[in-house]
């Protein structure tokens, strides 16, 4: 992967011709629906769609010199579900939300303080279907680094940035294992010190891989 790629021109450069420009409808298949059923290797279908709860995540990428960072979550130790493990900000879309993009922005500023203000939403990557039961429409946004972040303790505990070159190394693209509901579900992981970052936020940085530097 070239160097220019990975400062802020030169990303704003491959998301504008790479990402896709419009958000996948709500309530409508998506035929390019990614999701935690893609690598399993016994068949596990992708879940129903019409089952599964609306949500979005913003994938925020620091506008850092010289190299662009992604910015994620630990979520809080005391939460019911998926506690203490590393995330986008972000959650399933209310009544009131306009579009993937509102619920993604706000959820941000809820969760860790990131004003709107800071976000250049660049594009979307393809809808990730949940096992646990979402329909996660991921946005990518380029954040200004002025920023400064509040974190909500009731649902996240820190956060931290990894650059983009790592991520997008498929080196550190693993493939790990562990048995869920009396079967073996497979998925990506992304270990970078000692942070985990593994499932569905593996996956959907995967395919921001795919969409940037893919074929």
């Amino acid at each position: 992967m070239n160097a220019d790629v990975l400062d802020r021109e030169g990303l704003v450069d491959r998301a504008v011709a790479r990402l896709r420009r419009e958000a996948p409808h709500i309530g409508a298949p998506d035929p390019r629906a990614r999701g935690d059923h893609d690598l399993q290797t016994e068949p596990w279908p992708a879940p129903p769609d019409d089952r599964l709860t609306p949500a979005a995540v913003l994938v925020p990428i620091v506008a850092r010199e010289p190299e662009v960072s992604i910015l994620l979550t630990v979520r809080s130790a005391a939460l019911r579900q998926h506690s203490a493990q590393i995330a986008f900000p972000g959650g399933k879309m209310d009544a009131g939300d306009a579009s993937p993009l509102a619920t993604a922005l706000r959820e941000a500023e809820e969760e860790i303080g990131l004003e709107r203000r800071f976000v250049r939403p660049l594009g979307y990557l393809d809808t990730y279907l949940s096992r646990t039961g979402f329909r996660i429409v991921p946005i990518v946004g380029l954040v200004d680094p002025g920023f400064h972040l509040t974190l909500n303790r009731h649902e996240v505990d820190d956060t931290f940035e990894v650059p983009l070159g790592f991520l997008m190394d498929t080196a550190n693209h693993q493939r790990h294992a562990r048995e869920w509901q009396g079967t073996l579900r497979h998925y990506y992981a992304m270990p970078y010190g000692d942070r985990y970052i593994w499932g569905v936020t593996a996956g959907i940085i995967r395919n921001l891989y795919e969409r940037l530097f893919g074929p």
